[in-house]
């Protein structure tokens, strides 16, 4: 199938490729004026070369500012360096804000891209400048413009990596409700332990409330091991024996968890791929389809 080299979306292997959009029939765009669809052709396109140079300037951009954000924070640096750095950074908000107000301007629909993911990053990229006129140190907030760089899956056309994405975010789905229960067994546990060391230590060797009896079995148990509260009778050392060991448990259960959660998915996955549809060829389709979600044609395997 001809693949029309205009098209803003990328297609991962295992998806129907979708057709470019045509702005002058497009019920939204064919209302617009030409700049306003050459911007969304360009800043949310990636496969004409002036889309994808946009993309891999904008994430260059991305690094050099968060790149000046810490070194921004080291206080070695000479005051002269640190104006620079000043300086360089309000550059970066300013193009960031006017890209931001590009991408409202020339989006399908501005309020479903504002609401959308990038589309919060986008603004949090922009926000962390201006809170530090008003909060001192809140232009280290911007580091939170590396999530941008997310788009390099889409401009070095890495989609197909977005199937694990998926993968993943389904087997947390489906093992959320095994994972919650083993995480309040845990919490129980630990407040067990942790009021029994109260009782057990006192005061006199840091356990001086439940709450803090609760903090130091937390540590314990997830095999951290401050060493701030140490047991010191033969009882309390015996407990927290007995709590190390449990630690590997608590490492081992929801490891297992996701790992049995992620087998599934995948065996769930190859046979979906198993089926074919017969006429345009696209695997994928769900064990229960009926048709080709691409073609519309029976599935007979």
């Amino acid at each position: 199938m001809e693949v029309n080299r205009t098209m803003s979306y990328v297609p991962s292997r295992r998806e129907p490729v979708r057709p470019a959009i045509d702005y002058e029939r497009h019920p939204v765009f064919s209302t617009r004026s030409r700049w306003r669809c050459e911007a969304h052709r360009i800043i949310f396109g990636n496969l004409t070369p002036a889309g994808r140079l946009f993309d891999l300037v904008l994430i260059g951009v991305i690094v050099a500012s968060v790149v000046v954000v810490m070194l921004e924070s080291v206080n070695e640096l000479r005051p002269g360096s640190r104006g620079v750095l000043w300086t360089l950074e309000w550059v970066f908000t300013g193009l960031f804000t006017v890209e931001y107000a590009f991408r409202l301007i020339s989006a399908e629909k501005g309020t479903r891209y504002a609401r959308s993911f990038f589309g919060v990053v986008d603004l949090l990229a922009v926000l962390p400048g201006f809170v530090g006129l008003f909060v001192p140190g809140g232009q280290a907030l911007a580091v939170i413009r590396l999530l941008r760089v997310l788009r390099v899956f889409r401009v070095l056309k890495l989609a197909q990596f977005v199937g694990g994405e998926r993968l993943l975010i389904r087997t947390l789905r489906s093992s959320a409700y095994k994972i919650a229960v083993f995480v309040v067994a845990v919490l129980v546990v630990v407040t067990v332990v942790g009021a029994a060391m109260y009782v057990i230590e006192g005061a006199e060797s840091g356990f001086s409330s439940i709450p803090r009896g609760v903090y130091w079995a937390i540590v314990t148990v997830t095999t951290v091991g401050f060493g701030d509260i140490t047991p010191q009778t033969t009882a309390g050392q015996i407990l927290a024996a007995l709590l190390m060991i449990l630690g590997y448990g608590v490492i081992a259960v929801p490891t297992g968890i996701v790992t049995a959660e992620i087998t599934a998915g995948r065996e769930s996955l190859r046979e979906a791929l198993e089926r074919v549809c017969l006429r345009c060829a696209l695997p994928g389709h769900d064990a229960d389809a009926g048709h080709c979600k691409h073609c519309g044609a029976e599935l007979i395997l």
